[in-house]
């Protein structure tokens, strides 16, 4: 039999709803194989795929072993696991997934931060700056280093290095790390957040300069698995239903009633950002982005059209799949 695909999906709460909410809006549902206790499933109408029900955390590892061809996980979990902690590696970018992982796209959902935040208290504490001058007296102070609680140590580590913040202890913290200074546990914190109001419940404020990373959730993909000819012909199937729900989300189809002539063709060639979809000598279909679609119906009026309908498209399929592509030239 030949390998499948293996695609790992989170394996509860919010961040699992809204996977599959995208998974199933790009016509790819996925089905829990024996029930929502399951942690295994396929996607109906897509032959060739193998879902795992993972933690989140669980599956950055599986795409750093290759033991995954795709997965939905945050941008910060993979940095965190798969880039390592040494302080002389290079500095972190959200725009890049670390070795072997490859982002295929980012999803909307999932935002959040990687921040340094501190006691409110800490008044001369404004910037990174500030911070590594605090580290270098409290040890002098208090005869130990200043303790850090966090669950991402290796970001932790390179981010402070990089701002020349040498003397701390880091604290891996397994529950609420907001909570760290308050318990007497650490000084300060680097913790994830969305709207930073649970640090200002626990009088913790962000460091001017500290965030370490946007984090959001992504599809990505392992450049360390097996990738055979059926699985990439089974994530080829897969991106191109993603990019043509991703397509269809950014355009608006407008139908007019229009005398065609040479000029107006002209005109519609010449804009790379509009598509013809059909014509005849008196009626006109085209797809426009959507910030554009008002203006450009306007413009079609100008042009001679009688009417001019905007419609919501379902999806665009195209013949070029930049969305594999990208992942085709990784692979090799």
């Amino acid at each position: 039999m030949s390998e499948p695909l293996v695609v790992a999906v989170p394996s509860k709460g919010r961040l699992q709803e809204q996977t599959l909410a995208f998974f199933e809006r790009s016509g790819l549902p996925i089905r829990q194989a024996r029930g929502a206790r399951d942690y295994s499933g396929v996607i109906d109408g897509l032959a060739g795929v193998e879902v795992q029900f993972r933690s989140a955390s669980e599956i950055a590892r599986e795409i750093g072993a290759g033991n995954v061809h795709l997965a939905v996980t945050g941008i910060d979990l993979l940095h965190e696991t798969l880039g390592g902690d040494d302080d002389s590696a290079p500095a972190i970018s959200d725009e890049e997934a670390p070795a072997p992982a490859h982002v295929v796209t980012r999803l909307g959902f999932g935002h959040a931060d990687v921040v340094v935040a501190v006691p409110q208290a800490w008044l001369d504490v404004q910037s990174m700056a500030d911070l590594a001058d605090v580290a270098a007296r409290f040890r002098i102070k208090h005869y130990r280093p200043m303790r850090v609680a966090t669950k991402y140590v290796a970001l932790t580590r390179r981010f402070l290095t990089a701002h020349g913040v040498h003397d701390y202890l880091i604290v891996e913290s397994p529950g609420a790390t907001e909570g760290a200074p308050a318990a007497g546990t650490a000084e300060l914190i680097v913790d994830i957040t969305s709207t930073g109001r649970t640090l200002v419940e626990n009088s913790l404020k962000i460091v001017d300069d500290g965030v370490i990373m946007r984090s959001e959730a992504a599809l990505a993909a392992s450049l360390a698995a097996r990738w055979t000819p059926e699985a990439r012909t089974a994530c080829r199937a897969m991106l191109t239903r993603i990019a043509a729900d991703d397509r269809a989300r950014s355009v608006k189809r407008l139908d007019c009633s229009i005398k065609v002539t040479a000029e107006l063709v002209g005109r519609l060639k010449a804009d790379p950002a509009l598509s013809v979809i059909a014509m005849t000598s008196d009626a006109l279909s085209l797809i426009c982005p959507k910030k554009r679609a008002q203006k450009e119906a306007e413009r079609l009026i100008a042009d001679g059209a009688s009417t001019v309908t905007i419609a919501s498209v379902e999806y665009v399929f195209e013949a070029r799949n930049a969305l594999y592509d990208s992942l085709e030239a990784r692979l090799g």
